[in-house]
This record gives structure tokens, C-alpha cells and sequence, in this order.
């Protein structure tokens, strides 16, 4: 028997969203845990730095401003940000929150995709906007 493996391409922007939210997840937990914390409160806390709605979005203005993404990573980024969703977030505007969800679903479609070098690449580069405080997100929280 054969597993099934869904067309990261004919998924809608939710379920890839969904993806990248698990994806980034486990890059930012790792940072964390490399850097010497290992509470668990703690981690939560400073793991919101990176994840929240509200830093996601600052990291994707930073993506613009810093011309990062490819024309085809926008396109993915905007499958995201424009999919109807049910459900939002508790602590941000809609805006925010459909950016964030772009944000998201740009990192499934790498994931799914198998692009691990580039997933790789952009990870680190956001982690690494807030930890030297590029994100309104990052500054507020220190």
C-alpha cells in the first residue's frame, strides 16, 4: 500500500499556511534551545517574538523592503494572504493577521515543495531580523 502525498500545488492557502506555521515553529524552537533556554514559560515567551501575527508581518515588510522573495515566493505569499479563512486571530487585526497567514503559507510551500536550502536560508534570516530587533514586533517585546 501506498501512501498518498497531496500536490502542495492544488492545496488552498489555509492548508498551506498550516504547514508553515509547523515549519517555522520547529527553526525558532531550535534557536531557542540553542541559545540556552530551556523553561518551558520561557520558551513560550520569547518564542512569541518570532511567531506572533504581529512579528510575521513585520518580517514580511522587511521581506519587501529588503527584496528577498522571489516573484513565484510573492505569488505563494499571496495565496496565503488572500485565502478565506474562518477563524482569526486573538490579538491582532485582520490585516495583520491574513499577512501573517501569508507569511505561513509561504514557508509550507517551501516545505512541501522541497526546497530545503531556501526554507533553510529564510528561516534563519527572519530569526535573525529579530534577534537584532528589525521587527516593531521584537522591540516591543525586549
Amino acid at each position: 500500500m501506498t501512501k498518498k502525498q497531496a500536490d502542495y500545488r492544488q492545496l488552498n492557502g489555509i492548508a498551506l499556511a498550516y504547514m508553515g506555521d509547523g515549519a517555522y515553529e520547529v527553526y525558532v524552537r531550535a534557536h531557542l534551545i540553542n541559545e540556552g533556554i530551556v523553561k518551558a514559560n520561557r520558551l513560550q515567551h520569547e518564542a512569541t517574538r518570532y511567531v506572533s501575527a504581529k512579528a510575521q508581518a513585520a518580517l514580511i515588510e522587511l521581506m519587501k523592503s529588503d527584496d528577498l522573495l522571489s516573484e513565484d515566493e510573492w505569488n505563494w505569499f499571496k495565496r496565503g494572504r488572500n485565502a478565506k479563512s474562518y477563524t482569526h486571530a486573538k490579538n491582532t487585526d485582520v490585516i495583520t493577521y491574513r499577512i501573517s497567514t501569508g507569511f505561513e503559507a509561504l514557508f509550507g510551500f517551501l516545505f512541501l515543495s522541497k526546497q530545503q536550502d531556501r526554507l533553510d536560508e529564510l528561516a534563519q534570516w527572519c530569526i535573525d531580523q529579530v534577534d537584532a530587533g528589525r521587527t516593531k514586533h521584537a522591540k516591543e517585546a525586549k
